[in-house]
């Protein structure tokens, strides 16, 4: 079966929502992610779909004219100075046809963090969503034992560990830890390769503009996705450089031929068992 997947928000930041929508359809990509819970980054178009009506019906209806679907919208940041109640993004999304809701934490206060997501969980399951929990290396929670920490004091089925390669990567994250956890436990994949030669002192740099193409990196990627559930995958590869060489688009459509490869391979028959 061929594997679902979707474009990122961050692979083409500064993209607007209706712009995503038809470059991801143009491309051949299953779904689009957008983000439309606005994070005030500087150069970002600041999407607050419950504020502006009219941009949520252009959404809607270009949805419709490319017929695209809406995979998740981004990001519940879990901070003490940040809202708790999300229920209008979360009914902006679902109408949309969103499944999923990406979060992460942004705070040190484990305690809160489960406090939060105890509440942004429950708001999610009114509309049938689920919460996908990142562990970005440059948060405040930066593990997936953490994070399935804080999956467990939650207790929420809706709550799911979302898996982006770099930070699986970085974390040293194995096949073994992944299946000792059980498949269910996971949720949306974010697909990108973590480049061979980068700085510790420019996480954030690599992070948000300078992550490689799938199979041109040091990551581990094949072994890393035979473990994981088949569930959808979203390119989240944000990289100046090839933007800059390729353009915005040309630089997705680069990113999804290397996945499509990517999962190509892994569907191949391994040589050394058959032989």
């Amino acid at each position: 079966m061929e594997r679902k997947i979707s474009l990122a928000y961050l692979t083409v930041p500064g993209i607007t929502p209706v712009d995503e929508i038809r470059m991801a359809a143009e491309l051949g990509y299953d779904y689009t992610s957008i983000r439309t819970i606005p994070m005030g980054q500087p150069g970002e178009p600041q999407v607050c779909l419950e504020k502006d009506p009219e941009l949520f019906k252009e959404i809607r209806q270009t949805l419709k004219d490319c017929d695209m679907k809406l995979l998740d919208i981004e990001l519940v940041r879990v901070r003490e100075d940040l809202p708790i109640d999300y229920r209008r993004a979360f009914e902006c999304g679902a109408e949309l046809g969103a499944t999923e809701i990406l979060s992460s934490v942004w705070t040190e206060n484990k305690n809160f963090a489960v406090e939060a997501y105890g509440k942004i969980c429950e708001q999610a399951a009114e509309f049938g969503m689920n919460v996908n929990f990142e562990f970005p290396i440059v948060s405040g929670v930066k593990t997936l034992e953490d994070a399935a920490k804080i999956q467990d004091q939650v207790g929420a089925k809706n709550l799911k560990l979302l898996m982006d390669m770099i930070y699986c990567h970085w974390d040293q994250v194995t096949p073994e830890m992944i299946e000792a956890y059980g498949k269910e436990r996971f949720g949306l994949i974010h697909l990108c390769d973590c480049p061979k030669i980068w700085k510790a002192t420019e996480l954030v740099k690599v992070v948000r503009e300078g992550r490689e193409y799938c199979g041109l990196g040091e990551a581990n990627l094949k072994a890393l996705l035979k473990a994981l559930p088949e569930n959808p995958c979203s390119i989240e590869l944000p990289n100046k450089k090839y933007i800059e060489q390729y353009g915005a688009k040309g630089h997705a459509e680069n990113c999804l031929k290397y996945a499509r490869k990517l999962f190509a391979e892994l569907d191949l028959p391994d040589l050394l068992q058959t032989a």
